[in-house]
């Protein structure tokens, strides 16, 4: 049971109902955080902006794709607890092609065939970074940039941090999990 309801259509703003249109269309469904995050739209407003610029702008010379960014996010929240982040990700990495034994494996990533040495490493930044305090060692960061240029980390880190506060946002308001995110997380 959510902490705070999420507002009902016709009780948000309807300045910012296409920006709600518009992130429901990328996702599949109507998300329940940001139905309830509509009580604040400028708040609801920046956080797409920043979903936007964090997951769904891949450079062309990255090697932070999309596939490995919800692997990031995944990674994060699976340390932060927070089961809306973790169905979410897993729900978004399905849609970015990522195989379902790979992120059956992200638990054991460390030994696990299925990632390389450069997934490894953002996946073990992203575990640790969303302890508390944050376990992110300087030889962690230096694995990091043997496989990232300096953009690239900034594009991982971004990811993280974005998290960080959907994690807190979910976890202290107790989401629902909307049933596309639900299903795929039963289906692993």
């Amino acid at each position: 049971m959510p902490r705070l309801d999420p507002l009902t259509w016709d009780e948000i703003d309807p300045e910012i109902r296409q920006p709600m249109r518009d992130g429901a269309a990328m996702m599949g469904f109507m998300p329940n955080d940001a139905l309830t995050m509509a009580r604040n739209p400028a708040l609801l407003q920046a956080t797409w902006q920043l979903v936007a610029a964090t997951l769904g702008r891949d450079r062309p010379d990255s090697r932070v794709d999309g596939a490995l960014k919800r692997l990031i996010g995944l990674a994060a929240s699976r340390s932060a607890g927070c089961d809306y982040c973790q169905a979410h990700t897993v729900f978004s990495a399905l849609k970015q092609g990522v195989d379902r034994d790979k992120i059956r494996a992200l638990d054991t990533f460390e030994d696990s065939p299925a990632f390389s040495p450069a997934e490894k490493a953002a996946i073990r930044v992203a575990g640790k970074s969303a302890q508390a305090p944050n376990g992110v060692t300087d030889a962690d960061f230096t694995a990091l940039k043997q496989h990232f240029s300096d953009d690239d980390i900034t594009d991982i880190v971004a990811v993280i941090a974005l998290f960080g506060f959907l994690n807190r946002w979910n976890s202290t308001l107790l989401s629902d999990i909307e049933a596309e995110p639900t299903a795929c997380m039963l289906s692993l």
